[in-house]
């Protein structure tokens, strides 16, 4: 796993957003695409607010996903595979580039077709503690047209990055704006930020 953490680590030095294909091995994928359909068929997942626990807010015209948090307390043996893989890379990104990261939080997201989420920074004005974002991608066969891509606004240039599975992205939470395109068919990820206390 090194070698793909680097990958990422790298890309992000080089570019302020690093990409990595194959994050998530194609096995672990599979069974948390299967975990995420299965919560949705179960109408497990709610629609994402705008914003934190201090300021929380709905508005289907800036973020139209549905959203259900992982937690190890779910006792679920892909979710804590995923974490485990999480645990990993926090460690190496700490001993590598002194980071101090101290935790995360992630949830599997889904945008059905016609939906989306504006231009937004993930960092809260209220609070710093998120340091980086990640995404990782759970959609085989992504093709040009689908849409969905991950639109992110550098000073001088955008750049759209298609969701395709095992697909790690990796930013500074407070740096760049970013937005999810509309999306012409299912579009599944587990989204979410490494934190500092």
């Amino acid at each position: 796993m090194e070698e793909i953490f680097d990958c990422l680590i790298d890309s992000y030095i080089r570019d302020k957003v690093g990409i990595a294909e194959n994050f998530l091995s194609a096995p672990l994928a599979a069974h948390l695409t299967e975990n995420l359909k299965t919560l949705f068929a179960n109408q497990q997942l709610k629609s994402a607010g705008i914003g934190n626990a201090i300021v929380a807010s709905q508005d289907k015209l800036v973020r139209s996903d549905v959203i259900y948090w992982l937690d190890r307390t779910h006792e679920n043996q892909y979710e804590n595979d995923f974490f485990d893989l999480m645990d990993k890379f926090v460690l190496y990104l700490n001993q590598t580039c002194y980071t101090g990261i101290t935790g995360y939080e992630f949830h599997y997201t889904l945008y059905d077709p016609g939906t989306f989420y504006k231009k937004h920074i993930d960092q809260f004005k209220n609070n710093g503690s998120r340091q980086y974002s990640m995404i990782m991608y759970l959609n085989i066969g992504w093709a040009f047209g689908d849409g969905g891509e991950l639109c992110i606004y550098h000073l001088a240039h955008t750049q759209n990055i298609s969701p395709d599975n095992g697909k790690s992205v990796f930013f500074k939470s407070s740096d760049l704006a970013h937005e999810v395109l509309v999306t012409s068919k299912q579009r599944l990820s587990i989204t979410g930020w490494l934190k500092i206390d």
